[in-house]
């Protein structure tokens, strides 16, 4: 019987042998300055953005093998979360580390694509313009930075 007849499949890692991973993920989104201005002093009237962006990259990263069918769900031992703000921009890194037998990259990518949905959401009503539209807001890049397998603290 052929197990791939739908093109659909998870990749065997039972042979594997399990071994520490961790991925380090970075991402930015583009903001107008009185956004980020508001964000840093508080200004924000659905609340404290970048701590439920961490609430909610945290959670994203538990979830990715629920989200991406392909990925395996595998033992987490640390995730961190951390921002900085520009005078237009806030970028975000997540990195997690593991002890299993494949790779962190799509929990780390996740947790920062989740970090800055969820920074748009919650700046979207001062970043509309008039017409209701987001000339200025984008998110512009998501990128593996680093990616180690069977490193040493």
């Amino acid at each position: 019987m052929n197990w791939n007849e739908k093109g659909l499949e998870m990749v065997d890692i039972s042979g594997k042998e399990p071994s520490r991973r961790m991925a380090v993920a970075k991402g930015w989104i583009r903001l107008r300055r009185e956004t980020v201005d508001a964000l840093k002093t508080g200004g924000i009237a659905k609340g404290d953005v970048l701590t439920v962006a961490k609430v909610s990259a945290i959670l994203a990263v538990k979830k990715t093998p629920e989200l991406i069918p392909g990925c395996h769900p595998i033992p987490l031992t640390h995730i961190a979360v951390e921002f900085q703000t520009g005078e237009d921009r806030v970028s975000v890194v997540c990195r997690v580390v593991s002890e299993s037998k494949t790779g962190v990259e799509m929990e780390a990518l996740t947790g920062v694509a989740a970090a800055l949905l969820t920074v748009w959401d919650m700046v979207k009503e001062i970043e509309k313009d008039e017409k209701g539209q987001y000339p200025f807001t984008a998110i512009e890049s998501i990128v593996i930075e680093e990616k180690v397998k069977d490193w040493t603290i």
